[in-house]
């Protein structure tokens, strides 16, 4: 039978646990948005080697399943004598796996920006970095905020594969319980809530996000 008892007690733990899920995710998050502006500008460059190389970026980053990513990382950097613990391998592969889809999200943003409005800033006689601090970057991020709100989303769910590494996150916090207490069903019926609450809140969020960019 169902134990509510176990179900109940493991409920603080996975809290607790998520956390961390959520605390690697936005760390990711964050450094993958500095790199994804230099995968992006290197994507819209007037050089082809810089548009070569931003395009064999996001290749290989959106291809490579982010499991493979985190081993390759994990055991790639001691092999190259950089020793570094479980929670540091696991954020640099959920950096570099998502700057490669918010390059292409930025890159899209920036594509949307009407050809007339950059004219008419030249015309003014703005400087190229006026332009992007004024014009471009704030037009981009707000047409790019609902899918960067989603990629968010999908941070959280896919840092459920960190637990391959001995991070204690959310997912490994539940494979303890379920270990333990030789109650699966309770322990990952607890995590799968605390998952649905965390994405359906950034889903809430993102919805909002979308609906005040639509009229606004």
């Amino acid at each position: 039978m169902f134990s509510f008892t176990v179900f109940a007690q493991g409920f603080p733990l996975l809290l607790h646990a998520a956390l961390a899920t959520v605390g690697i995710s936005l760390t990711g998050l964050v450094i993958g948005f500095f790199v994804a502006i230099g995968v992006c500008a290197a994507r819209l460059s007037v050089h082809r080697v810089a548009r070569l190389a931003g395009g064999a970026y996001v290749f290989f980053f959106r291809g490579v399943p982010m499991l493979v990513q985190l081993l390759l990382v994990y055991y790639l950097l001691p092999f190259v004598g950089i020793n570094v613990p479980p929670l540091a391998a696991a954020i640099s592969a959920v950096s570099l796996c998502s700057a490669s889809y918010i390059a292409e999200i930025l890159r899209g943003g920036f594509l949307s920006i009407a050809p007339g409005q950059i004219e008419a800033a030249r015309m003014l006689g703005l400087s190229p970095f006026d332009m992007l601090r004024r014009i471009q970057v704030p037009q981009a991020f707000r047409l790019t905020l609902p899918s960067l709100v989603n990629e968010m989303v999908l941070l959280i769910k896919a840092s459920s594969l960190i637990s391959v590494v001995g991070v204690a996150e959310l997912t490994r916090t539940a494979q303890n319980i379920a270990a333990s207490t030789y109650r699966p069903l309770e322990a990952y019926l607890a995590a799968g809530l605390i998952y649905f609450l965390i994405c359906g809140t950034l889903a809430l969020v993102a919805h909002a996000a979308e609906y005040r960019i639509q009229h606004a």
